[in-house]
């Protein structure tokens, strides 16, 4: 644990914060591993339409499946939380929480959409807007983690 002087804004009196070093190198892991995770959930729903066809000739038709589809919806939405609970207490900012709540939602909503048979092309377009927004609200959460860990260390 480190201990970081900070000035309040109000009082103008000195505060102690204690932040964890050990979180903020974990939230920035869960943030790489997320956003990755969710460019690659993006690529995946653009490509899964053209490779539909090959994937049962290479063994991989699992990967179409319904089940699997939702398992990343749900990896995705565990892994962003866990992510920006960890920054959560570092920068206090629910910014990335709202972005990650909107890609959540769109991801839900594609998938429904995909599989009720009423999405077409832009069921695959909210799909791949919902990742993407996925992987916004984790470089976002590591910006803000970032910006606030610099500036706890020049203070210190």
């Amino acid at each position: 644990m480190s201990v970081i002087n900070a000035v309040s804004d109000k009082h103008q009196e000195n505060v102690a914060l204690t932040v964890p070093v050990k979180d903020f190198a974990t939230s920035a892991r869960l943030d790489k591993v997320g956003a990755t995770a969710s460019l690659l959930c993006a690529v995946h729903c653009a490509a899964m339409p053209l490779l539909l066809t090959l994937l049962p000739l290479v063994g991989l038709s699992f990967f179409a499946s319904q089940w699997m589809e939702w398992l990343l919806v749900v990896f995705s939405a565990a892994l962003g939380t866990a992510s920006l609970c960890l920054g959560y207490r570092e920068h206090k900012s629910r910014r990335a929480f709202a972005v990650l709540s909107g890609g959540l939602a769109l991801l839900a909503l594609g998938r429904i959409m995909e599989q009720w048979g009423i999405g077409g092309f832009w069921g695959v377009v909210i799909v791949v807007c919902g990742g993407l927004t996925v992987a916004s609200a984790h470089f976002l959460n590591r910006r803000l983690c970032e910006s606030c860990h610099a500036c706890h260390t020049h203070q210190g």
